[in-house]
């Protein structure tokens, strides 16, 4: 089947801009394994990529640059093929006599996938990127798009380099996955209609990824989908969670021990926390793989409502992750049907209920614009001897001197409030309003895939309902 380029208008649009510039560009692409960087650029940029070159993993000098010589000779087709160069500032010079030997009068474009892979250790690949660039591509009419899944490495290295790429970047694109809008269209270009409930429990499960979408079949439900991509023997994510993190990150140990951690730990960890509860060496290099995981797109951090900036807290929120550990990893043999099977026990109640916050979380700005409003923050406060703990799953904190107060429930079907249930949320609201002394108005706000049934106990507690359809917009 033809892939097709779903949504990414403005990366489109900005990537297009680069490419009619009448001046030299350099565009730095930043975005997780699977996300799609590379299809973006292929297709956005088809026809007009007058070199690419891929970087690969685990592999010497010695090999990229025969890479190298190999690309070189595809696109420029010369008589005899072009010997490995002994060194990038060789290979970057072969590049050079290659263009100023073209008289093509549109802007030359190069293109150079995972970054990091070509940039190792003792490689000088990216003081040879700089020279080339300050010496000669930022004289010409190039436009260079560099690439790279570790989306640290790509900030601290291109992004905030302070040698030759100094401050040469012209424009940035961080993709991100699909959001569920998104998700429903990709799906739909590929033959796959399924309702709304049936898109959120897939996307609870694998999240915006293309690359594990494409995996969905149509004629087959939600959990038919994801017993054969999660639980069947050829299933793609079966082994995933174990190449995702040592295809990013170095040392990957202290990254997937973390991940564990915060899939624990459903309102989130501070990094003392994480390092007491981890037994992880408290020091900067704990900070960077914080950093190395959030850039990634992994854990997300947040500030408490009220609290002080540096007890920000961390959340997993790559949906993928929080599956593959809560069930996956345990129950890698099983039978087809194994997911229906989960679904129906209370671990499964456990997951949804985290994964439907992350949702939220990840869909913040359709909420936002569904209420009309604007500024978020989340709040939780846990208990103590002398007052009973409560959790808030999302907090908006608005410019009109109001707060809405969001309440998430995954339900399989219209809600209906008891009585206990109101009594929770009474309680939940004044425990908010005693620990936080605030002045604003309150507005409690339900948020479940489908529409509440007002009763007798909604009516004069529950100030606005939203269904999964908002998350859509």
């Amino acid at each position: 089947m033809q892939q097709v380029l779903v949504g990414r208008k403005q990366e489109i649009d900005l990537l297009n801009k680069a490419l009619h510039s009448h001046e030299p560009e350099m565009v730095a692409l930043i975005g997780r394994r699977r996300v799609g960087k590379t299809f973006l650029v292929r297709q956005a940029l088809a026809g007009k990529i007058d070199f690419e070159l891929t970087g690969e993993q685990n592999i010497g000098m010695r090999q990229q640059l025969q890479n190298f010589a190999d690309r070189l000779t595809l696109h420029s087709k010369p008589l005899v093929p072009f010997q490995r160069p002994n060194n990038w500032h060789e290979a970057f010079n072969m590049l050079i006599t290659w263009f100023d030997a073209d008289t093509k009068p549109q802007k030359r474009v190069l293109f150079f996938d995972e970054l990091p892979w070509l940039a190792t250790r003792r490689s000088d690949f990216l003081p040879a990127l700089g020279y080339f660039w300050n010496s000669w591509a930022s004289q010409n009419h190039i436009m260079l798009v560099i690439c790279g899944s570790a989306a640290s490495w790509m900030i601290q290295n291109i992004i905030r380099d302070r040698g030759g790429l100094y401050n040469r970047i012209t424009r940035r694109i961080h993709l991100q996955p699909f959001n569920l809008a998104e998700t429903e269209a990709f799906l739909f270009h590929r033959g796959v209609r399924l309702d709304r409930y049936q898109l959120l429990q897939i996307y609870m499960a694998l999240g915006g990824i293309p690359h594990y979408l494409k995996e969905v079949e149509g004629g087959k439900t939600a959990a038919q989908n994801i017993d054969q991509i999660c639980f069947s023997p050829n299933g793609l994510l079966t082994d995933e969670f174990q190449q995702l993190y040592p295809a990013l990150f170095e040392q990957a140990d202290i990254h997937i021990k973390i991940i564990r951690l915060l899939a624990r730990s459903r309102q989130g960890m501070t990094r003392s926390e994480i390092i007491e509860q981890g037994e992880v060496a408290n020091g900067g290099n704990t900070s960077k793989v914080l950093e190395e995981l959030e850039s990634s797109g992994f854990i997300t951090g947040f500030y408490a409502f009220g609290k002080k900036k540096k007890e920000i807290r961390f959340r997993l929120t790559d949906e993928y992750s929080l599956f593959f550990l809560k069930f996956m990893e345990e129950n890698n043999n099983l039978e087809r049907g194994s997911w229906q099977t989960f679904s129906q026990n209370q671990s499964w109640k456990s997951w949804s209920g985290y994964a439907f916050e992350n949702l939220a979380l990840r869909h913040l700005p359709q909420i936002k614009k569904a209420l009309g409003i604007a500024e978020s923050s989340a709040f939780s406060q846990r208990g103590s001897d002398q007052q009973a703990g409560f959790q808030i799953d999302l907090l908006i904190d608005r410019n009109d001197h109001a707060i809405n107060v969001c309440e998430l429930k995954f339900y399989s079907e219209e809600l209906i409030l008891t009585k206990a249930m109101a009594t929770a949320l009474r309680q939940k609201i004044a425990f908010f309003k005693a620990a936080t002394q605030t002045k604003k108005q309150i507005f409690l706000t339900l948020i479940s895939p489908f529409p509440l049934i007002s009763n007798e106990h909604s009516v004069g507690l529950v100030d606005v309902s939203l269904t999964m359809d908002a998350f859509f917009e």
